[in-house]
């Protein structure tokens, strides 16, 4: 088993190893593997030909252990390091009686349980009597206590895990979107703002224009009654120049009338 775990880690550290598949190594007792495995979930250790399971490593983060066809018959307080066990297999081993299955009560997360194959499955009502030992047991070799078939207890158990991680991240990716919504809001906000703007400068602009050009048509209009106004002044005081010398010219041209007349 040792070189087996060698292999397996392919130059790794333990402490990077989350799966692990030792199936078929042939070894009675567990060797080669260690607490560094800390980050450890799944490991597989069937039909390598255990009888006991002393020295099993505290494994904080293991959630499935795979132990079918081996020679286990006792010894099950060894697991009880692996706190967030969810899956145990333990067909086709030795397990003969109740009292064996005792120590699985303190893996409060414990959901999968599969005994097939075993002498303890005999005992009468033995299902009953497990789901009662360990309440927290959903599925006992592949049936609830209802007698339904599980369609892969396993897969669904794997299966709420990864929801769980997926729900997690499209809640930040909502939030992120939600984040990015805001700043297109802000945008939105800041171009319409920015064309507002822009429409009202160019009104004032026009009005200021539109205002420009009736000054300069009332100032011509200003200019040309000045004009008109001068105009007429001009020609009412030669009017006033000239009747002003009309009598004169009268009488001299009177007088020029009656000279010639008389030398007629």
């Amino acid at each position: 088993m040792e070189k087996r775990v060698v292999l397996e880690l392919r130059g790794r550290s333990p402490s990077q190893i989350k799966e692990l598949n030792l199936d078929n190594c042939r070894s009675t007792n567990i060797v080669g593997l260690s607490d560094e495995y800390t980050k450890l979930e799944i490991l597989s250790l069937n039909n390598v030909g255990l009888t006991t399971l002393k020295g099993f490593p505290t494994l904080p983060k293991l959630r499935k252990l795979e132990l079918s066809d081996n020679r286990i018959s006792s010894g099950l307080d060894f697991l009880k390091g692996c706190k967030k066990l969810t899956h145990l297999n333990l067909s086709g081993n030795k397990i003969r009686d109740l009292e064996t299955l005792q120590p699985l009560k303190e893996i409060e997360k414990l959901r999968v349980l599969d005994l097939f194959n075993n002498d303890v499955t005999n005992i009468e009502d033995y299902r009953v009597k497990v789901f009662a030992l360990h309440p927290s047991i959903k599925y006992l070799d592949g049936y609830d206590p209802d007698d339904r078939e599980g369609e892969d207890s396993d897969a669904e158990e794997d299966e709420v895990e990864e929801l769980n991680g997926n729900n997690d991240s499209e809640e930040d990716s909502d939030v992120e979107d939600e984040e990015d919504d805001d700043d297109d809001d802000d945008g939105d906000m800041s171009l319409s703002a920015v064309y507002r703007d822009n429409l009202e400068e160019e009104s004032s602009s026009s009005s200021l224009f539109e205002g420009s050009d009736e000054e300069e048509e009332e100032d011509e209009d200003d200019d040309n009654n000045e004009n008109d106004a001068e105009t007429v002044h001009n020609t009412k005081a030669k009017e006033g120049e000239v009747n002003a010398r009309d009598p004169e010219e009268s009488t001299r041209g009177k007088k020029r009338k009656h000279e010639d007349e008389d030398e007629n």
